[in-house]
Formats: C-alpha cells, structure tokens, sequence
C-alpha cells in the first residue's frame, strides 16, 4: 500500500524530533499503521538550518518557505503544525482543513484559544484534528481522556503540566533558594525560555487544562474564562511553611465538576506531601484524573522536549493513518463527546470556587491579634484548620517585635476569603498584605 504523505510546516525542536523518530522507527511504524509514513515536504523559515537538520538522508525532500504551498500540495495528505503561536499556524491550519487534509499539532495556545472554530471546520469537511503533542509532550492524556476513559463520569482533573515551572519549585524546596534564582538556574540549564512569562505566569498550564477540560466535559474550549495566576511571586518562606504543615506547592491546573458549573484555574497550590503528585519534581509531569468508574488515574512523564513530544506525535500519525479511509462519523469526536451533544455548562468565575486556604500575614505581637483575626473568618462561616505562628526576627518601626501567623481554613466559598482578608488587612495590628494560597486535597 502507497505510504501516506507528510508536510511539516515548521522544523524547529518538535518538527525536527517528529521527523527522526519517524526516519528511526519507520519499519515498527509501518507495522503498526498497516502502510508507511513519510514526510514529503517540508515549510520553515530557515532553509539552511533544516537542511543541516535532515542530513544526507533527507536531501531529496523539497523545503521552502511557503506554507501556504504547503498545505495546498495535493499529494500532501497530512500537514503536521509545529510553528506554534496563533497567528499563521491557524491560518494554515484552516487552509489544510478546507483542503480535505488532516491535521496533526502539537500547539496548545491555538487549540486554547481557537479550537471551537478549528473542530468545527474539521467536523464540517470530515477531516481529522489530533492533538496529543499539545498537552503534557510525551504522556498520552488526550488519548486516555477520550478514549481510555469514555466510560466515566470525570469528576475532576489535577495536573503539574508546565516543567518549567515544576523545575523551579522542586529547586526552591530542595535548595532553599527564592524563585528569581530559582528561575535564572532554570534558564542556565535550558529548562525556561529567555523570556519566562508564559511558563512562569500560568498561561502555558492554562491552555493545557482548557483542552483537558472540554475534553471531560464535553464544552467547547473556553481559554479566556480560565482563572490563571503563576508563581513569579510566590515567596519561599511559603514553600517552607507548607513543609511544616505537610504540603507541597505545585503549580496545578484543575479542572473540576462542581454543583453549579466547571472549576478551570491555574495557580500555585498547597498539595498533603503523601500524595503522589506532590512528589512529582524536576521537569516531569504528571495528571491525576478522577473518574466515577475507575477512580484516580496518574499519568506521568516528559511533559516537553524534542523526541518525547515526537512520540506523541508519531502517535497521532499512526492514527489517523489508521482512520484515514473511514467513515467519518464512525471516528472518535474531537473533544470525545458528539460535536452536537456539548454542553453549555457554565465555567464558574474563581469567586464562586470551594477551596480550602493557607493564608500568612505578619502581625505585630500585642495581646488579642488572633482573637479579632479569629472573629473575622467565623463572621464569614470560616473555620480554622490549622494554625502556625513563627517569630519574626523583625522589628517593626515602632519597635515591637511581628509574628509570621498561618493559619490553614477548612473549605469555603472563595468570596467569603476574598471579604474576610479585606477586613483583616484593614487591622492596626496586622502589617502588609496577606498572602492567600489555594489547598487540594485530591481525595
């Protein structure tokens, strides 16, 4: 059987991880595939670069600059996306949808944020769309959320799915460090880009969760609802306190199935140190999902890099390959669910969120500090957990001594913290503002 025909716009780390483990591993690839795989043309920007990049071995495969040419070559029947960002790569993608081509990305942010009108357009032409490149590298979330799980009710999704910053907090643990060293190792080593801020800030996580959660549960992707903090400001006395108390701090993206709508945030997050996904360190990732059914499921692994997120990719190759002749409405939907079957469930804004909290705040140390902060939060049906309280080797400008107090809630309702904390930064005795951190149990 003739193979199937490869464009790849774009040869940088992942174009170029996707076409040597396909060059290495094309014997077991046939196998699994039924035919072969070959990449038959090749759009970048850097001509030379990828010509040193294929080698003798790929010298007769035809690479421009053109990628529109590209995705119109009618004897290219799958384009692969590797330029990333939302700009060009979603006008090619759209034109090789129009096409009849498939389409095989490992971009997140296009998918976060323009994946309704790109399944849309695929479901109308009867094309395929796979993505397991675009979340978690290496780690086969997308294939087990909507296929490996198909049974299940999914009652929430926990995931350290950016290693960049799973690297700088294991760093801050392990070595005491704060983050801006924490993060200049980071970029020495390779592990954060010169210009950290879609790591560091959380909107790499965030797109990663929107995809997951619409997958789960059956919604369109809804990026610009996603709630998302990072952790450039998160100090290291907190990763030590949580030590104290028990926990770990994680940079989690969560999507969770509540009562009156669908939980998607991003954000650091105090995690019991016995859970697994607590001691995940390093670069790795990991993604614990709760099913009705199966219960928690971990799924672990190399959350980036050339030839771990290849693997995924190959992967997708190998299916649509597969499926490349069948019936369309007999392949596996998009997001899992039937594209006329999605829900309009609500994402809910982060005030309407349940969450247990650790919250710290510096205070002077006089008599009845605790009792009036402690008649704050029972005022807003906030009960205390655990509490903390750690002399400060500070002196105020008033000359009396300060007191670090933590204090761990049980759960309640984000807003109620939100008003309670206003009041007790409001206190003569209490200096600065209070630093609030979300808690999971991942029960």
């Amino acid at each position: 059987m003739e193979s199937i025909k490869i464009g790849l716009l774009g040869f940088g780390t992942v174009g170029k991880g996707t076409y040597d483990v396909l060059k290495r591993n094309q014997e077991e690839i046939k196998r699994r595939a039924g035919r072969g795989i070959e990449v038959t043309r090749i759009a970048v920007r850097d001509i030379a670069k990828a010509r040193s990049g294929l080698g003798e071995a790929g010298a007769s495969i035809p690479v421009d600059t053109d990628g529109a040419a590209l995705v119109d070559d009618p004897k290219v029947d799958i384009v692969v996306e590797t330029i990333g960002g939302t700009g060009i790569a979603r006008d090619l993608v759209l034109r090789a949808i129009r096409n009849g081509k498939h389409v095989v990305t490992a971009n997140k942010a296009l998918l976060a944020v323009h994946g309704s009108e790109i399944f849309e357009a695929a479901s109308q032409r009867g094309v395929m769309v796979a993505f397991e490149a675009a979340v978690a590298g290496g780690v086969p979330i997308i294939k087990a959320l909507r296929e490996g799980l198909t049974a299940n009710r999914i009652e929430w999704i926990a995931g350290i799915i950016n290693g960049t910053t799973n690297f700088i907090l294991s760093s801050m643990r392990e070595r005491g460090v704060d983050f801006a060293t924490a993060l200049a190792d980071a970029q020495r080593l390779g592990y954060a880009e010169t210009d950290p801020t879609f790591d560091i800030e959380g909107v790499d996580a965030a797109h990663k969760v929107t995809i997951m959660s619409a997958i789960a549960f059956g919604v369109p992707v809804q990026f610009e609802r996603a709630h998302i903090e990072g952790i450039s400001k998160l100090d290291s006395i907190d990763i030590r306190y949580a030590e104290e108390l028990g926990y770990r701090i994680k940079l989690l993206g969560i999507a969770r199935r509540a009562a009156t709508g669908i939980e998607l945030r991003v954000h650091p997050t105090l995690i019991p140190s016995k859970r697994l996904l607590a001691n995940v360190e390093g670069a790795m990732n990991a993604i614990v999902v709760q099913g009705d059914a199966v219960g928690a499921t971990l799924y672990y692994g190399k959350g980036a890099g050339a030839e771990p997120t290849a693997s995924a990719v190959v992967a997708d190759l190998v299916d649509v390959t597969r499926l490349h002749t069948a019936d369309p409405h007999n392949r596996v939907p998009h997001l899992a669910f039937q594209p006329d079957r999605l829900s309009d469930t609500p994402i809910l804004p982060i005030d309407e969120i349940t969450s247990s909290y650790y919250l710290r705040l510096r205070v002077a140390d006089v008599t009845g500090v605790l009792a009036n902060i402690t008649r704050i939060l029972a005022d807003r049906d906030i009960s205390i957990d655990a509490l903390l309280q750690k002399e400060s080797e500070e002196v105020s400008v008033d000359g009396r001594s300060e007191t670090d107090i933590v204090l761990v809630t049980h759960e309640t309702i984000e807003k109620n913290v939100n008003v309670a904390i206003a009041l007790i930064e409001a206190l003569d005795t209490v200096k600065g503002a209070v630093t609030k951190l979300r808690m999971e149990s991942l029960n």
